[in-house]
């Protein structure tokens, strides 16, 4: 197997995929395999992780570049095809900057402050909001799905009829926080600090089955959609 298809597996792609395709299958494959979602004490998976990540980076970096040379090419052909039938007028050189090459993993932003800021109905869907302040701030009726929001403050948020399908809340403070009628179904709230939110008519379950993550989440004090209070 070659480096290239190796690439492609380590993305579960199949070779020739698009250059969005392999951004979206790295933005899937972090949100999986992220060493903030594994427990520090498990040094066997957080390890796992760890690789997991540096090969998905190199992947996704790998086919980006080929990707590019592939575009260049084809630019530099149709230059010469169009210099050949007809000339163009000798033009000045123009510096060149070297751009400097994205990173593939950008650490959140931990000083930017959108406490009390109004995103109603707005679309944040995929969007990383890792460790951003939004306490107190007005998310009623927007989109979340799959955002990630690792470490997010949303104590005393309004968050009624979100929809929050598959949103990493890992850690997340949402402590007080408005989560009335609010889509939760595959959403990962591990760890969050939930005491005092009000969950009344938020969906959480299909059927019998509980389809939120709430692992060592404390619900000391949440309104539980059925109107319980959580002890």
């Amino acid at each position: 197997m070659s480096d290239l298809e190796q690439y492609y597996r380590v993305l579960e792609l199949d070779p020739g995929a698009t250059l969005e395709e392999v951004n979206q299958a790295y933005k899937d494959l972090v949100f999986v395999w992220h060493p903030d979602r594994i427990p520090l004490d498990n040094v066997r998976l957080h390890k796992k992780a760890q690789e997991k990540l540096k090969a998905i980076n190199e992947a996704r970096d790998q086919l980006r570049s080929l990707n590019g040379k592939q575009q260049t090419s084809y630019t530099k052909q149709q230059t010469s095809y169009t210099s050949y039938h007809a000339p163009q007028p000798r033009r000045t050189p123009q510096p060149q900057y070297k751009k400097t090459p994205e990173s593939t993993y950008k650490p959140p932003q931990q000083n930017q402050d959108l406490s009390g800021k109004d995103f109603s109905k707005s679309n944040l869907s995929n969007k990383d909001l890792s460790g951003r302040n939004l306490s107190y701030a007005n998310l009623s009726g927007a989109d979340l799905s799959d955002t990630f929001m690792h470490k997010v403050i949303l104590r005393g948020a309004n968050l009624s009829e979100a929809n929050l399908f598959r949103a990493n809340l890992l850690l997340a403070d949402m402590r007080e926080a408005n989560l009335r009628s609010a889509n939760l179904i595959g959403a990962d709230l591990s760890g969050a600090d939930l005491r005092g939110a009000d969950f009344t008519g938020a969906r959480i379950r299909s059927g019998d089955r509980l389809l939120v993550k709430l692992i060592g989440a404390n619900l000391t004090g949440a309104i539980m959609p059925d109107g319980a209070i959580h002890s």
